[in-house]
């Protein structure tokens, strides 16, 4: 299915998915004005198998083909944590 991804200009790594080709105007009222003004981002073949980011394709599927859309909301802050990379510490010291 061909998908077009908009990004929220309300609130950060807050997204949309929907049919391309959809029009903005069709989608409810009331996610828009929740969402605010979708801004695109890309237009992409979405299948079961794909890797997204935040969003199990499977689930974005099966929400556009019953709702006609799909939100991504931003990542916990447990899961920003996770997502973290430090870096290394540990230090090669010869012994004293």
């Amino acid at each position: 299915m061909q998908v077009s991804a908009y990004k929220s200009p309300k609130t950060e790594e807050l997204y949309l998915y929907i049919p391309a080709g959809t029009a903005i105007e069709d989608l409810p009222d009331e996610l828009l004005v929740f969402f605010g003004e979708p801004q695109h981002v890309i237009d992409f073949e979405l299948t079961p198998e794909r890797r997204m980011p935040r969003a199990n394709p499977v689930e974005v599927l099966e929400s556009i083909q019953s709702k006609g859309y799909y939100i991504q909301t931003p990542p916990s802050e447990k899961e920003k944590v996770a997502d973290i990379t430090l870096p290394d510490l540990s230090f090669d010291r010869a012994p004293d």
